[in-house]
Formats: C-alpha cells, sequence, structure tokens
C-alpha cells in the first residue's frame, strides 16, 4: 500500500454505505485516524477489520495529532482518516490535517463516499443544477439572521446542516429572512432507520414541525430553493417610509403599514426592512 494519507469517507448511517475501495484501505493501512475510535471500532468490527491499529484526531488535538501523522508518514507508514460519519473534512474534523500533510509534501489519497448533503440533493426534487454547500449556520439567531441576509438573493439552492435542538429556531430564522414563498427540503436522519424527506414552502415548514415531535427530531439536512428572480428595487418615497415607520414600530408592523401608505411590494418591504433593523424580529 502506498505511503500516503487516505481521507475515507464512511457511512453517514447504513453501516452497508461503504465503498470496497475505502474497506480495502482501513484493512491494509498501518494506523487509522479517527474522530471517535469507539465509533470507528464499531464500523470496522461490522466489517471483520481489526480495531487495535486505531488513534485518535479530533477538533480538540487535530494539530497536535497532524504532526505526529506527518512523523508516521515520513517513517513510510500509510494513514487512513476517518471523521464519525461521512466525508472527513466536509463539516467535520480534517481540513487541518489535510493542508498540514500537503505542506509536508507528502501525498493526501482521497476515498470518496457517502455524504449527507449530496444525498439529499439527489432526493430533493429541486431543479437547480447548481447549489451551495453552506454547513453549519451561527448558534445564535441575530448571527444566523445576518449570515442568510448575505444569502438572500443567491440564485442557487442553499444546502445547510443543522441539528435538532436548533431547528425551531432556524427555520423561523429562514423564513424572517427568505419570506415564505420559497421551498424547503428537510431531509432527515438520512440512511438512517428513521430517515424522512419532506418538501414544502418555507411558509408551511414550522406547521409542518409543529405538527409531529418527531418531526424535531434527528440531525437535519436542510435544502432551499433559489432565490426568486430580483425584483425591481423600492422607489426613494416607499424607502423613506419604511425607515422612518422602522424608528418608530416593531419590523412586521412598519412593513404592513408602508405597504399600505405606498402600495410597494409586501415581499420586497420585508426584505429591506431587514437589511435596515436585521436585530428585529
Amino acid at each position: 500500500m502506498e505511503t500516503a494519507l487516505y481521507v475515507v469517507a464512511t457511512p453517514i448511517g447504513n453501516l452497508r454505505d461503504i465503498t470496497l475501495r475505502a474497506l480495502e484501505v482501513l484493512g491494509a493501512a498501518d494506523v487509522i485516524a479517527a474522530e471517535d475510535k469507539r465509533n470507528t471500532a464499531h464500523l470496522l468490527m461490522h466489517h471483520g477489520i481489526a480495531a487495535n491499529k486505531l488513534v485518535a484526531l479530533h477538533q480538540h488535538n487535530e494539530r497536535g495529532a497532524a504532526e505526529k501523522i506527518v512523523a508516521m508518514l515520513r517513517s513510510g507508514q500509510s494513514i487512513a482518516f476517518v471523521s464519525d460519519a461521512g466525508t472527513p473534512a466536509v463539516s467535520d474534523p480534517g481540513a487541518l490535517l489535510v493542508q498540514t500533510v500537503l505542506e509536508a509534501g507528502l501525498r493526501v489519497i482521497p476515498i470518496p463516499g457517502a455524504c449527507a448533503a449530496i444525498a439529499a440533493l439527489s432526493a430533493s426534487g429541486l431543479a437547480e443544477t447548481q447549489f451551495l454547500f453552506y454547513g453549519f449556520l451561527p448558534n445564535k439567531s441575530a448571527a444566523r439572521r445576518k449570515a442568510l441576509q448575505t444569502l438572500t438573493g443567491y440564485p442557487r439552492t442553499l444546502v445547510f446542516y443543522e441539528a435538532p435542538h436548533r431547528i425551531l429556531e432556524c427555520v423561523t430564522d429562514l423564513q424572517a429572512v427568505f419570506g415564505v414563498e420559497r421551498e424547503i427540503v428537510f431531509a432527515r436522519e438520512v440512511t438512517k432507520m428513521f430517515e424522512s424527506i419532506h418538501r414544502c414552502s418555507l411558509g408551511e415548514a414550522l406547521d409542518w414541525l409543529d405538527s409531529d415531535p418527531n418531526n424535531q427530531r434527528g440531525e437535519f439536512v436542510l435544502l432551499v430553493s433559489a432565490a426568486l428572480p430580483q425584483l425591481a428595487g423600492l422607489d426613494a418615497g416607499s424607502e423613506r417610509t419604511l425607515a422612518l415607520l422602522l424608528e418608530e414600530l416593531p419590523l412586521k408592523q412598519a412593513v404592513q403599514l408602508a405597504a399600505k401608505i405606498t402600495g410597494a411590494n409586501r415581499s420586497e418591504l420585508y426584505q429591506r426592512a431587514l437589511a435596515l433593523k436585521p436585530e428585529d424580529s
């Protein structure tokens, strides 16, 4: 086996979702660096591979562990790296390790396989051929809305990861920033026993989450359809009216009143209000 760092994709749920090449590499590597040794040991034992060559590499020790792996590679050993699930270094540890190995002039070989984002895209039914993979949004609502605001006009499918304890807050912010018309696909527990894929408008999304407690459980891939074509833009009078109302009223009330006074498009007024006063809700 060639001396190199092998970046190995592993299953995201179903343990059979692993390639023959990945099993071959894991079986032949001198060392397997794993984000969680217990988790990887379970995978290895399931496929009849000895789990006695595991070392830990995770977000808390990645820099130091990376230097040790460089030394192992220089001594002629082959190293396989796996994260807990899916493709390493994609919203998972591994990017620093790969960077360190490449900077040392050593070879990195990808062993492709499962990826939750791609699996969800393939079953989403969203027609856009291009997408932006964002990964995890910020944990706090204000920072999350600020990040989403930069994506409001992006004309491609948006792909996010989200944890169950933040799903309601995240979807509330998606609706507030993007409006109610765009579509969202909830790909929940992809490849696992309770996998579900649900598509609806952002306006219907919170009702769906609230309709069954199970809809809020598990790990999520969220896919939001591309931005609608941009409207012509607010005229100066409408913008001035909105700005004055925002000084005195909550955001939603200001938008409603501005729409009545000016006749401007309510959705466009709402998007502009978020830009002027993003901390409001």
